[in-house]
């Protein structure tokens, strides 16, 4: 909760008749000027050795004490108030699981620098972008592992994600063993909208669930699924064997992407499938997804007024009364 204080004036235009302030007390010296008495000297050097006395001194003091309790009135008529506001925000965030396919493929250069650092990249900005929701990451290739769980701590999982690589597991494509444990990890969540993420580049080749089975599962929880085909229409340079020292050996190869099953998975969850050709429309399909899963934040907002006028009517009567004992009983002259 958020306190603001700040002073405001209910009738702000008063304010402006501060303007003739300065007016008045140019009127009063002008006066003051042209109805001194006068007298002619021979000379008048004998007159500046004449001390001042203290009365003389004051003697505009009343005038001084009449233009500020002038002005305290017409700052109380203002009406100055403090203001305190606070906002009372309901949240209701969104669980979403990304599912990430680490095979050798996701190495490919299509997507600059290669898939699996551009899909990184732009995931990582979809988590910044998502500040009130859980997010949780599952991985796979030949088999499946869970990396973070859901957390709200965007932190942590900016940091798993980003050290996440290929040949941490088996390799293959197990999209429907990946998807699975995705679910496993959403399907208790008890927030109103609970969504899954898959993006690979390949075809199910391994893993002893299929991805239609896996969909399926996912719908008696109220799981929406969104596919996203990486891989451009075409060639892709891409890893096809590993040299003994560990480094992958690169060649042109056809871009396969089993889209009939990706299609259904994503149709039969209520979710959406994208093709990614490209680090700019990957990008476009994760902002495309976060327009869709909209966050539910409710904002209720609370001000709470004190009048401040009480002290500047006080504090202008003392002055009046400061400014009649000098002026009758001080100075006993009329200004």
């Amino acid at each position: 909760m958020e306190f603001i204080s700040h002073i405001t004036f209910a009738h702000k235009w008063f304010l402006y008749i501060l303007f003739i302030i300065p007016l008045i007390a140019l009127w009063y010296f002008y006066k003051e000027k042209n109805s001194s008495p006068s007298l002619l000297f021979s000379g008048y050097s004998s007159l500046n050795e004449i001390p001042k006395t203290t009365k003389e001194r004051l003697r505009h003091v009343p005038f001084f004490l009449r233009i500020i309790t002038i002005s305290l009135v017409i700052i109380a008529l203002a009406r100055p108030q403090s203001s305190k506001s606070w906002q009372n925000i309901k949240t209701e965030g969104i669980d979403i699981m990304l599912a990430q396919d680490i095979s050798p493929s996701m190495l490919a250069q299509d997507l600059k620098p290669n898939r699996l650092k551009a899909a990184q990249d732009v995931a990582m900005d979809f988590i910044d972008g998502r500040p009130n929701d859980r997010i949780g990451l599952v991985i796979f290739s030949g088999e499946s592992f869970t990396q973070c769980p859901l957390t709200s701590d965007h932190a942590v999982i900016k940091n798993v994600f980003s050290k996440t690589k290929t040949g941490m597991l088996a390799e293959g494509t197990a999209i429907g063993l990946g998807l699975a444990n995705a679910i496993s990890r959403i399907k208790d969540s008890k927030a109103k909208s609970k969504v899954i993420i898959l993006l690979t580049d390949g075809v199910n080749n391994a893993g002893n669930v299929s991805p239609d089975l896996a969909a399926e599962a996912s719908k008696p929880f109220g799981i929406r699924i969104y596919t996203i085909g990486v891989g451009t229409l075409g060639m892709a340079y891409s890893p096809v064997a590993m040299y003994p020292n560990g480094e992958y050996i690169y060649e042109y190869v056809k871009c396969d992407i089993d889209e009939p099953v990706l299609k259904k998975i994503a149709s039969t969850t209520g979710g959406k499938y994208f093709r990614a050709t490209n680090k700019e429309s990957l990008a476009n399909i994760y902002q495309e997804i976060d327009k869709m899963e909209k966050t539910i934040v409710e904002e209720r907002k609370y001000t709470k007024k004190s009048e401040w006028f009480y002290p500047f009517v006080w504090l202008a009567g003392a002055l009046l009364i400061l400014e009649f004992i000098v002026k009758n009983f001080y100075l006993k002259s009329s200004i």
